[in-house]
């Protein structure tokens, strides 16, 4: 087996998505601290996180767009872990359907690798960035996928207030993982995708490990 990481760090301060805040990472019981309540030379540390949920590598489930879509505890596990995965490889700006057309993706985990994760960290990672337009998301729902992943800062066109692709594939309970990376690493085909969240009711969208299996 040989697993390959598609997730990136979550980090004490780290801006994921512009205008979300970043998460706070801190002791809520330091080894220190915890030396009171054990016996000599034994010591844990108990950390607290506060974040919003998009944070990250995450996972969006049909309740992040839809009030009655399956939220992360709905989700069967068949839809988010063990899949067979292709990575489709395209750097245009718009993303359009003719990127998937002849490729055998039903029941398949779609990843697009469109490079923008090397802008991850800086200024360029919020500003101009890849994403499908509303045609290729049809076009992923027809085809019958399982999930759809991609690399960049979001998988729908920011510019306007409407979200097509989110809207589109939420809609037929097909699972979104936005801000992946390491996608170069992976065969066009021929592994398994990995992408599974903490089972929490009434939440729709989640931090994940995302991987491969090669």
């Amino acid at each position: 087996m040989n697993p390959i990481d598609l997730s990136h760090t979550i980090e004490h301060g780290m801006i994921t998505y512009r205008g979300l805040p970043a998460p706070l990472i801190c002791d809520y019981l330091s080894r220190e601290a915890s030396r009171n309540f054990y016996a000599e030379g034994t010591e844990f540390h108990i950390g607290r996180i506060d974040m919003v949920a998009n944070t990250g590598t995450y996972l969006d489930s049909p309740f992040h767009r839809y009030a009655d879509g399956k939220d992360l505890s709905e989700l069967p596990l068949t839809s988010i872990a063990g899949l067979e995965g292709v990575v489709v490889r395209c750097h245009a700006m718009a993303i359009a359907r003719e990127a998937f057309e002849g490729l055998d993706l039903q029941n398949k985990a779609v990843l697009v690798q469109t490079g923008w994760d090397r802008h991850w960290r800086t200024d360029a990672y919020f500003e101009g960035n890849p994403f499908l337009t509303e045609e290729a998301a049809l076009y992923l729902k027809q085809s019958g996928v399982k999930l759809v992943g991609i690399d960049s800062y979001n998988i729908d066109d920011t510019r306007g207030k409407t979200r097509p692709v989110h809207s589109t594939l939420l809609g037929a309970e097909i699972p979104i993982v936005e801000h992946m990376t390491g996608l170069e690493q992976l065969p066009d085909s021929g592994f398994q995708f990995f992408a599974v969240p903490p089972k929490v009711k009434a939440f729709g969208t989640f931090p994940v490990r995302a991987f491969a299996v090669v």
